[in-house]
This record gives structure tokens, C-alpha cells and sequence, in this order.
């Protein structure tokens, strides 16, 4: 029974260069941890008119960061799906194979 929610994958060249999924997925960690960090900054802040600042700033980064998710949803490249027990050795398994395909490209 396959429990995946994804759409058709865009393809993108491998191998130790970057391509357009590296630079999404780079781009979507830095902006959730720069929403993490804004949540902590306004409930940090005393100031009223810092504090409608900041709100304005979150508030875009949320929504960068939405905008990117689901980006990246649209071109395949994440997927939603109920978890198995064995997800985290399927995973283990596959990034263990890209990781030795970029060494063959060094190498």
C-alpha cells in the first residue's frame, strides 16, 4: 500500500555540483530557522513599535518559507507520506547511495 502524497519529480543533474534542489533545500532550512529565530525574537521584545517591526519581518519569512515548501512540493522534490517502521533505514539506504555516487564523481 503506498501512503505517498507527492507530485511527478522534476529531475535535476547529479553529482557533486549543486543543481536547483540543493539550492531549494538550502534555501528552505535558512528560512525555517530564521522563523524559529523571528518567533523567539518577538516574544523577546519590549518594544512596541521593534515588536511591529519584527511581526512584519516574521510574517514575511513565513511566508517565504511557505512559498518555497510548497515549491518544492509542486517539483516533487517532498514528499508527505504516513511513516513506517521501516522508514528510517529506507532513507538510511538512499542517502547512503547518493552519498556514494558523489565519491565516485570526486574519485
Amino acid at each position: 500500500m503506498n501512503n505517498k502524497i507527492n507530485n511527478p519529480k522534476k529531475e535535476v543533474p547529479k553529482g557533486i555540483n549543486l543543481n536547483d534542489q540543493d539550492y531549494m533545500t538550502i534555501l528552505l532550512s535558512h528560512l525555517k530557522e530564521l522563523e524559529k529565530n523571528m518567533a523567539v525574537a518577538l516574544t523577546e521584545t519590549s518594544n512596541e513599535t521593534l515588536y511591529k517591526k519584527y511581526k512584519k519581518m516574521f510574517d514575511n519569512i513565513s511566508d517565504a518559507q511557505r512559498k518555497c515548501y510548497e515549491l518544492m512540493f509542486y517539483l516533487g522534490w517532498y514528499n508527505l507520506e504516513e511513516a513506517k517502521n521501516t522508514k528510517v533505514e529506507n532513507l538510511y539506504n538512499e542517502l547512503e547511495t547518493q552519498y556514494n555516487d558523489l565519491k565516485d564523481d570526486i574519485c
